[in-house]
């Protein structure tokens, strides 16, 4: 095998979990091979950096071996050099924050008063004020 595509290899090396995913990130422009955006049927061999945005995080591969099946997560080092930097796999263990609304089970939806009080909320959390403070 002398290449393989991008969008089978990203999925092989568990980047995606699927081929779909793989090819919807190819085509959105958060792949790219040595510093170009890519096409999902792109041909990759040895030798190529391949970086990949998923989420806020940009992994940087740099191809060691080709691939066209998906393999266990233990043979991936065989065919895919991890080169992402500390500082991006931080952005994976940063905390969510969230925001959820209580609301009674069986009230229905949401009534004009009800919304303008939860976009107030809103308001204020992208204001920065702390809700525990009110």
């Amino acid at each position: 095998m002398d290449s393989t595509r991008i969008d089978k290899y990203l999925w092989a090396i568990r980047v995606y979990k699927s081929r779909t995913d793989a090819t919807d990130a190819c085509k959105g422009g958060k792949v790219k091979l040595n510093g170009q955006d890519v096409k999902p049927a792109r041909e990759v061999k040895p030798g190529d950096l391949v970086t990949a945005r998923k989420g806020q995080v940009l992994f940087t591969f740099r191809v060691l071996d080709l691939i066209d099946r998906r393999v266990g997560a233990a043979l991936v080092p065989r065919y895919a050099e991890n080169l992402t930097p500390p500082e991006e796999m931080e952005k994976m263990r940063a905390p969510v924050e969230t925001f959820f609304f209580k609301r009674d089970r069986g009230a229905g939806r949401p009534t004009k008063k009800d919304r303008r009080q939860m976009d107030s909320m809103w308001e204020l959390l992208d204001e920065g004020f702390d809700l525990d403070s009110l």
